[in-house]
């Protein structure tokens, strides 16, 4: 007796030790996914600005991902359940490791990076050919050469981003239906949560250090060691900085291919968890299924793909919840996806900057919401009828806090001939731009370079020269423009580089506004298990990797796609300033109507988000009624269970015994 105990002992120990060896690696799996994820998000200003495109055309770059991951979703998530598991996934590390790479490859093929400026620091031209000088030549006069202007716009650079992000998502495609059925399949029922809990924290552990990854990169400049850094006239708060965004591909391709590694050791399949007790019959039960669905396999592996697709598309449940997912996924793609140009925009603050504050004040309650939900679905034992009530409610209270962020903002920055007028009096937008006024007429200054300066005054100018400046000192960003005619002040008029600062009750307003999104990340991720959940159990256990793989399809479609092409198409219609190219054809945008941008990036996650409520009150009228498949998996798991206990104690004495059976026979007929 003391030798099959050590054996089942040694069995539980290697079995359980091999699902966790596999939760450990699919967790580590989703960190690296979404570290490229998130760095790619974080870096799509970058990209704009770089390639020098419109941010509609940077909305089709990010989108391109979902076009490579529903390329294979639908068959990867069916004919992935029925092949080798682990294996399929590390592979998918490998190829998005290839994908970052390829992403990476436009900075060694391109000449440096060339910002549009009036100020010159070649040594070319006189110290004051860039100021006002009367009857002095414009500068800078726009090129009609058509090779000229190819080679700066770099027209199929940009083609190496969007094919390296495809590929980057076909790789993604098997980790999270292969992995989350994979937990399903050989977790125990009240485990199964937990563990997908700690699987989304591998998913918010890896934006965090892919947002501090971004965060450092964007704030080294694009070609540093190739360039004097010191001679640089931009700062990393001016919208034509450019950031290193190239190094961080690299990393995510390392980190993606050893990510792989673990993967090829994992065997195919596992005992479930809890039952390896039952060592020999459980095992034997197994192996034959196994047996009879290879030979099932063999007379045609895709003979229930229609049964499936069927049945998924008649439960009525499933079909909301895709809904559901659309609408939501529409609103909150917008939002992390711009979240560092509208900080920007609206708060004046640098890429850099940006994207740290978003990591520190919103990944943490994210993190600490999915491991707290998942514990709560294990310690009260919630059921998936529970679990939809909680997300549900849970999401209409963050929603309801969400409008909030309609109180949270800032003016335009005061740019004269833009957003106010040189007297500095705020101007009607959209009507036109009256970049001349009298006290730089007859400077014969560039009327479409952005270089801005920030004045004695407190308003901005497009350039130096439109200030009316005549002298400047010093050299690279610390420059000084001095007898600024345009500045209406007493004394020595002058400027620096730069735009103005937006004020305290700027930084005020933004320090509410992360606070208020971290408490709302913190009540939206809290209900993000339980509505999982819902999702896993609302469909047959023997459709769940198809289920899973179909929602995550629909996602993509119909969310991931359009929502940056068409958000970005809207972000662009509140562009104030377009930069200039040399050859005279408009580059990226430099400043935005951040009033308008608001309404946009705000109002539009909330009528989405409004609109997906309604779906999810008719799943909870449906769930009165309905008695879903997981539950009767659950039920069951425990009665199986309940066998396994009963013959563990065979070895008791007689009496004891006939209790515990009495005991279980009154159990399973309740």
């Amino acid at each position: 007796m003391g030798e099959t105990e050590k054996r089942i002992e040694t069995h539980r120990i290697r079995c359980l030790s091999k699902l966790k060896m596999f939760l450990l690696a699919i967790t580590c799996a989703y960190v690296s996914k979404t570290l490229s994820g998130s760095y790619m998000n974080s870096m799509l200003t970058q990209i704009e600005r770089q390639f020098n495109i419109p941010t509609s055309l940077v909305g089709f770059i990010n989108g391109s991902f979902e076009i490579g991951n529903l390329l294979l979703i639908i068959f990867v998530s069916y004919f992935g359940n029925k092949l080798h598991r682990p294996i399929m996934i590390g592979v998918g590390c490998v190829v998005m490791g290839l994908g970052c790479f390829l992403q990476s490859l436009p900075h060694f093929l391109m000449n440096r990076y060339e910002y549009e400026s009036t100020v010159s620091v070649s040594g070319n031209l006189s110290s004051n050919s860039f100021l006002c000088m009367e009857n002095g030549t414009e500068i800078l006069r726009p090129t009609h050469d058509p090779s000229e202007c190819t080679k700066e716009v770099k027209s199929l650079m940009w083609v190496y981003v969007l094919v390296g992000n495809i590929i980057r998502g076909m790789g993604e495609t098997p980790i999270m239906p292969l992995g989350i059925s994979y937990i399903e399949d050989f977790a125990k029922s009240e485990n199964s949560p937990l563990y997908i809990g700690f699987i989304e924290t591998g998913a918010i552990i890896g934006p965090l250090i892919g947002l501090l990854l971004a965060s450092f990169c964007t704030g080294v400049y694009v070609d540093v060691g190739s360039v004097n850094t010191d001679e640089l006239t931009i700062s990393p708060t001016d919208t034509r900085w450019v950031g290193a965004w190239w190094f961080g591909y690299l990393i995510c391709a390392g980190v993606n291919v050893l990510t792989a590694i673990p993967f090829f050791f994992l065997p195919k399949t596992l005992p479930k968890e809890g039952l390896e007790d039952n060592a020999d019959v459980i095992k034997n039960n197994k192996e034959e299924k196994q047996r009879d669905e290879v030979k099932k396999q063999k007379g045609g592996i895709t003979k229930d793909f229609l049964p499936f697709m069927k049945s998924l598309s008649c439960n009525p449940i499933y079909m909301l919840f895709i809904l559901i997912s659309v609408l939501q996924f529409n609103a909150f793609v917008n939002m992390f996806s711009f979240m560092p140009k509208y900080m920007e925009q609206q708060y004046g603050k640098s890429s850099s900057e940006a994207i740290f504050l978003i990591g520190v004040y919103n990944l943490p309650p994210i993190c600490i919401g999915y491991i707290v939900g998942g514990l709560i679905m294990k310690k009260f034992k919630i059921t998936v009828k529970q679990a939809a009530h909680i997300a549900c409610w849970l999401s209409l209270f963050e929603y309801i806090l969400y409008f909030s962020t309609f109180f949270m903002t800032c003016d335009n920055s005061s740019v004269a001939g833009i957003t106010t007028s040189y007297e500095g009096i705020p101007k009607d937008l959209y009507v036109g731009n009256n970049i001349l006024a009298s006290c730089n007429m007859d400077c014969n200054c560039p009327t479409k370079t952005w270089d801005p300066v920030c004045g004695d005054n407190g308003l901005s100018y497009m350039s130096a020269c439109l200030a009316g400046c005549e002298t400047s000192v010093g050299t690279g960003i610390n420059m000084v423009f001095q007898n600024c005619s345009c500045i209406q002040t007493s004394g020595n008029s002058s400027v620096v580089l730069g735009l103005c600062d937006k004020g305290h009750d700027c930084s005020m307003m933004l320090q509410y506004f992360l606070i208020l999104s971290g408490i709302s990340s913190f009540i939206y991720s809290l209900a993000a298990i339980p509505g999982y959940m819902v999702l896993l159990r609302c469909i047959k256990s023997e459709e769940k990797s198809l289920g899973v793989g179909v929602h995550t399809f629909c996602t993509r479609v119909f969310a991931g796609i359009p929502a940056p092409i068409y958000f970005g198409v809207l972000v662009d219609s509140t562009c104030l300033h377009w930069g200039n190219l040399k050859c005279g054809k408009p580059g990226a945008c430099r400043i935005y109507d951040s009033t308008n941008f608001s309404y946009i990036y705000l109002g539009l996650p909330a009528a989405l988000r409004g609109l997906s409520f309604l779906p999810a009150f008719l799943v909870l009228i449906l769930l009165r009624k309905r008695q879903l498949p997981g539950e009767n998996a659950s039920s069951g798991t425990e009665l199986v269970q309940t066998k396994v206990t009963e013959k563990e104690n065979e070895g008791k004495d007689l009496h004891q015994n006939s209790k515990f059976s009495n005991d279980n026979e009154l159990k399973t007929k309740l």
